[in-house]
């Protein structure tokens, strides 16, 4: 039987989600990655132990992670419940997302409709061995849907007892204000908007998202914080074999140019002055956003997740470090 760590919450610091009264860990584990049906189980277990034995305590899925078939790591991660976990259900905050293609035909398909998503989280629930979820988001902006069904298909998930609090994942400003809008008419508990962000990555800085966001009291859950690896130490040096890139299993390979990996190897050394690994500064470089509520980390084996961890330990970055990072990263094009 699986006991967590007694000093699991003497390091890690939780922060509120905006203006709400739910604070998430500083680092949260994502199980987008290597938690599908043709991955080790006793590495997903070893992982989720790993982390809530740190202090992790938040847990984000969504219906269609899961490799090959969808919805094989809510299945996956039930199972790890039941194997000891679940006795520490009310430390857990577990999230699942609803809105890409899920099943075939018409109502499973990418959409926001209340049919959909209502459908999306009994099943979710139903995987996961769960009568609620922390957080049930809208896992992308749907132009087919009226936003006023996406937020009261949302809405009435927090009546039926099914989910705490909604989010919304892949919206930008512009289409958060407008269901922010609804969300207030309904007095929903919105919290958290999930969007990609990383050095390599700001388009909620130049969208203002993160901005609006501290304004309108939620948080920024974010996600590819390492941007597929390329903010590791793995890419300094060039592309290994058995790298994501190396194996041709992620969209950036191309990305990586001569000019781009001098860049990287810059921000190293900044990162070796603070005492961390590039991916370390990367985390608390996005941690220092006040906007960041926890960033969301994937992982292949235990020792990453403890290694992520210790971004949380770093100190505050001083003004001369991110006038550095400021320099080098914003003549980077990805």
């Amino acid at each position: 039987m699986y006991l967590a760590d007694e000093k699991r919450y003497e390091k890690m610091p939780y922060r509120k989600c905006g203006k709400s009264g739910l604070k998430l860990s500083a680092i949260s584990l994502g199980l987008w990655q290597n938690f599908g049906y043709r991955d080790s189980f006793d590495n997903m277990e070893n992982m989720c132990h790993t982390a809530f034995d740190l202090g992790v305590t938040h847990f984000d899925l969504a219906n269609n992670y899961g490799n090959p078939y969808n919805g094989s790591a809510e299945e996956n991660f039930g199972l790890i419940l039941k194997r000891g976990m679940m006795q520490y259900r009310d430390e857990l905050c577990i999230s699942t997302k609803a809105g890409y293609e899920m099943w075939d035909g018409p109502y499973g398909d990418r959409n926001g409709s209340r049919k959909y998503l209502t459908a999306s989280l009994d099943q979710s629930l139903k995987r996961m061995g769960l009568e609620y979820v922390d957080i049930f988001y809208h896992h992308v902006f749907d132009p087919n849907t009226p936003l006023e069904e996406t937020a009261l298909a949302l809405d009435n998930a927090v009546r039926q007892g099914k989910a705490l609090y909604v989010g919304i994942s892949n919206y930008n400003k512009a289409q958060t204000e407008e269901i922010m809008s609804i969300f207030k008419e309904l007095k929903t508990p919105f919290i958290l908007n999930q969007p990609s962000y990383s050095m390599l990555n700001r388009w909620v800085e130049a969208d203002g998202l993160d901005k609006f966001a501290v304004e309108q009291g939620f948080g920024l859950a974010v996600f590819s914080p390492l941007y597929q690896g390329l903010l590791t130490d793995r890419y300094l040096k060039g592309v290994p074999e058995d790298s994501r890139i190396g194996k041709g299993r992620t969209w950036i390979g191309n990305k990586l140019t001569d000019e781009l990996v001098a860049k990287l190897n810059e921000l190293n050394e900044i990162a070796k002055g603070r005492n961390q690994s590039l991916a370390q500064m990367a985390l608390s470089w996005l941690l220092a956003n006040p906007a960041v509520t926890t960033v969301l980390v994937g992982a292949s084996r235990p020792q990453q997740i403890i290694d992520n961890v210790g971004a949380v330990y770093a100190p505050e970055f001083t003004e001369n470090e991110l006038e550095k990072i400021r320099e080098i990263i914003t003549s980077v094009n990805v």
